[in-house]
């Protein structure tokens, strides 16, 4: 079928959120991304228009870091900063960039910002874009229409703004969202060189890599990416940066008394509720400390009160390597926490609090062996009575597959294998 090349774009700009795998979230998922309402979903279009879009007008960007002529470390999350900040400290022309209104967390105030207020002169498209889209995607263009409402524009935008900043080149950490898609449509047709750093563990949904220079943490990673669809540029596996200041500091205890348990966005609340339930009834001598995922906008506060002695962990004032040096097993569903966890020594055990059809083992943890699997609470409280007993001092090495420089002369070096490579790439003629 024939496209034009604005709803092409707009496809890729798109692609995971046309994916079966989103099209199975489960509505507790979807409903604060996209209402299941369509009524709502044109309230959310109209207030984001009036109050994000309009309010970005009236509110001019300052930044306090000169964009010119630099290396944009461009980020969409909290983990996302996290995965780059390295370069920052490293090279004196890097600066944080995010769009205009990017929540990245605690680091809100530490990044500079690319304006949107010229997103409004393209909403004309959204028409055309969108009956480009129906006939392409069918009734998924209708259910998300006002993801592809927010789209709209910042291919636009972003092109302005590296013909008007020239950046040297743009290093990303997520090669999925919207915004981050149009960044790197806009350095492609703009002519900026641009790198990618892996910030967390990859799906085969993602879309195919399109980066000049793609540092990737593991064999892992690259066979997904194959997956997706042909590898573009040139592929260097170098570990996890971000772990580098943590792997001394692995677990050495060979028993667990301390368990942490990762909470995802899937994650429903009455599910972890049965789970905390079973697990401190079952194991009293245990610690358990449950950490929400950033993004995650519930307040427990009935988990709270029915488990007082249950601890928690705040990911907006310690980071996931931080949280887990204080345990020595780890329970979770589908979370990248699960590979942090192993690299520390920790025991990790994958188990889905919830019975939703969607991402099921979706980072392929327990079918490659990283981690055991449990069905049944009465299975992870089985392999947690293992484990009190005795912790294997080598765990972390079933990590290896998905970290390349593990049990290398290189492990814990990850941050400058992935600065020679960014150096020696932005040398080059």
């Amino acid at each position: 079928m024939l496209v034009s090349p604005l709803v092409a774009r707009m496809r890729d700009l798109l692609q995971l959120r046309f994916s079966p795998l989103y099209a199975s979230l489960p509505s507790s998922v979807l409903e604060p991304v996209s209402p299941a309402s369509p009524v709502r979903r044109l309230v959310k279009v109209l207030g984001y228009a009036g109050l994000r879009l309009v309010g970005n007008v009236f509110r001019p960007v300052r930044n306090p870091e000169k964009l010119s002529g630099a290396v944009w470390l461009y980020v969409v999350s909290q983990n996302n900063y996290d995965a780059l900040h390295f370069l920052r400290q490293h090279r004196a022309d890097a600066v944080l960039v995010a769009g205009q209104s990017k929540q990245i967390g605690r680091y809100n105030h530490r990044v500079n910002r690319l304006s949107l207020r010229r997103k409004l002169l393209y909403y004309w498209q959204f028409p055309v874009v969108l009956l480009g889209l129906l006939r392409t995607e069918g009734r998924a263009a209708w259910r998300f229409f006002d993801l592809i409402f927010n789209a709209i524009g910042y291919y636009e935008v972003y092109r302005r703004a590296l013909r008007h900043y020239r950046p040297r080149a743009v290093v990303f950490a997520n090669d999925h969202n919207d915004d981050a898609r149009a960044l790197l449509l806009a350095c492609q047709a703009e002519g900026v060189p641009t790198a990618y750093i892996q910030h967390a563990s990859v799906s085969t949904s993602f879309p195919p890599l399109g980066f000049d220079l793609n540092l990737l943490e593991g064999q892992d990673a690259l066979d997904k990416y194959r997956q997706c669809g042909p590898v573009h540029g040139r592929v260097q596996l170098v570990g996890m940066p971000k772990a580098d200041a943590f792997l001394s500091q692995r677990n050495t205890s060979l028993a667990v008394r301390r368990v942490a348990i990762a909470a995802n966005l899937l994650d429903p609340t009455d599910g972890l509720s049965a789970a905390l339930e079973y697990l401190l009834s079952e194991f009293p001598d245990i610690t358990f400390t449950l950490r929400p995922h950033p993004g995650d906008q519930r307040d427990f506060a009935d988990l709270r009160r029915a488990f007082p002695q249950l601890r928690w962990s705040s990911a907006r004032e310690e980071s996931v390597f931080e949280f887990l040096l204080g345990h020595d097993a780890l329970v979770a569903a589908d979370t990248s926490t699960h590979l942090e966890a192993t690299l520390l020594n920790l025991v990790s055990i994958y188990y889905r609090f919830g019975t939703h059809a969607a991402a099921d083992d979706y980072y392929g943890y327990a079918a490659h062996g990283l981690v055991e699997r449990a069905y049944t609470l009465p299975e992870v409280g089985e392999l947690l009575r293992r484990y009190q007993q005795l912790k294997p001092a080598t765990h972390y090495q079933r990590a290896a597959y998905y970290s390349a420089t593990l049990g290398t002369p290189n492990e814990g070096k990850s941050q400058q294998l992935a600065l020679q490579a960014i150096d020696a790439w932005l040398q080059q003629p």
